[in-house]
C-alpha cells in the first residue's frame, strides 16, 4: 500500500476556490497529487486559481458546485468521475457563519443554508464517495472533515453555526468508528476543530484568553498533517482541549462565569462582522 496518501491520489477540495480550501489545493499538488478537482460556487476563481496550479503540471479541474444541493453534489462527483475517476481523498472545507442572535436567522437564508453547507453537504459527499474508497484498499484513502471550536462549546451569537459543527463532529466520528468496526482501515476520517482563523469569515471576532487567532497556513498545515496520519481529532490551539475538559468538569453555571468573565469566550463574537 502506498505510504503518503497525496502522492498519486486525486483530491477533490469543496469550497475550493480561495482561503483554506486554496491552500489545501496548493498543498495537494505540491504533493504530487495525480489531480486535483476544485469544487466552488465561484467558477471563476477557481478557473483563476487551477490556471495557476496547472503550470506545476498536475492536472487540475474546476467543478462549479452549489453544495448546498445534493442533486449539485451527485451530477458534480458524476463528472469528476467521468474525467478523473473516483476520489482518493475528499476535503470537506466547504462553510458559512451567520453570526447573530438565534432569533434574527431567517429560516431559509440562515439556518437552512448553513446547515445545508456546513453538515448536509459533507454528509452528502462523503456518502457518494465512501462506496468506490472502500472497495479499493489498494491505497490509503482520507476524508477531511472541517468542523469548529464552536461545534465543542456553546457560544452567543453563534447558534445555527455551533449546531452545524456540532453535527458535523458527531457524524464525522461516528463515520470513523464505523469505518474501523468494519474492517476498512485504509480509509480514515479526521476531523479538524480550529478556534478562529483570519480568512475574513470571522472578521471582528476576538479570541478568547490565550487564543490567538490562527493565521490560514498555519491553521491548513495542522489539518494537513493531521489527515496524512489519519489522526482522529486534531484541535487548535491548545486552549480548545482545555475549554473541553473544562466545561466538561465543571457545573454549568460555574462554567458561565468562567467562560464569561475569565476566557471571554462568550463576548469573542460581540464585534464580529464577517467577511462582506
Amino acid at each position: 500500500m502506498t505510504e503518503n496518501p497525496i502522492t498519486d491520489a486525486l483530491v477533490l477540495i469543496t469550497g475550493a476556490a480561495r482561503g483554506m480550501g486554496e491552500l489545501y489545493a496548493r498543498r495537494a499538488v505540491a504533493a504530487r497529487a495525480r489531480a486535483v478537482a476544485l469544487w466552488d460556487i465561484d467558477e471563476d476563481a477557481a478557473t483563476a486559481l487551477a490556471a495557476d496550479l496547472s503550470r506545476s503540471g498536475v492536472d487540475v479541474r474546476v467543478y462549479r458546485v452549489d453544495v448546498s444541493r445534493h442533486d449539485e453534489i451527485v451530477s458534480g462527483l458524476r463528472r469528476v468521475r467521468a474525467d478523473l475517476g473516483a476520489p482518493d481523498v475528499v476535503i470537506n472545507n466547504a462553510g458559512i457563519v451567520r453570526g447573530k442572535a438565534f432569533w434574527d436567522h431567517d429560516p431559509e437564508r440562515d439556518i437552512e443554508a448553513t446547515m445545508r453547507i456546513n453538515t448536509l453537504a459533507a454528509m452528502s459527499l462523503t456518502r457518494e464517495v465512501l462506496p468506490d474508497m472502500i472497495a479499493d484498499p489498494t491505497r490509503p484513502k482520507r476524508i477531511l472533515n472541517i468542523a469548529s471550536a464552536a461545534g465543542t462549546l456553546a457560544n452567543p451569537n453563534m447558534s445555527v453555526y455551533a449546531a452545524s459543527k456540532w453535527a458535523m463532529i458527531g457524524w464525522s466520528e461516528s463515520v470513523r468508528l464505523e469505518l474501523a468496526a468494519h474492517g476498512h482501515g485504509h480509509v480514515k476520517v479526521t476531523t479538524f476543530c480550529p478556534s478562529y482563523i483570519s480568512t475574513g469569515m470571522f472578521a471582528g471576532a476576538r479570541g478568547p484568553l490565550l487564543t490567538p487567532i490562527m493565521t490560514p497556513r498555519h491553521a491548513t498545515a495542522v489539518a494537513w498533517n493531521g489527515m496524512l496520519r489519519g489522526t482522529p481529532m486534531v484541535l487548535r490551539p491548545w486552549t480548545v482541549k482545555l475549554s473541553m475538559a473544562l466545561r466538561g468538569v465543571l457545573p454549568t453555571r460555574a462554567w458561565d462565569v468562567l467562560a464569561r468573565h475569565v476566557f471571554k469566550v462568550y463576548s469573542s463574537m460581540d464585534e464580529f462582522t464577517g467577511r462582506s
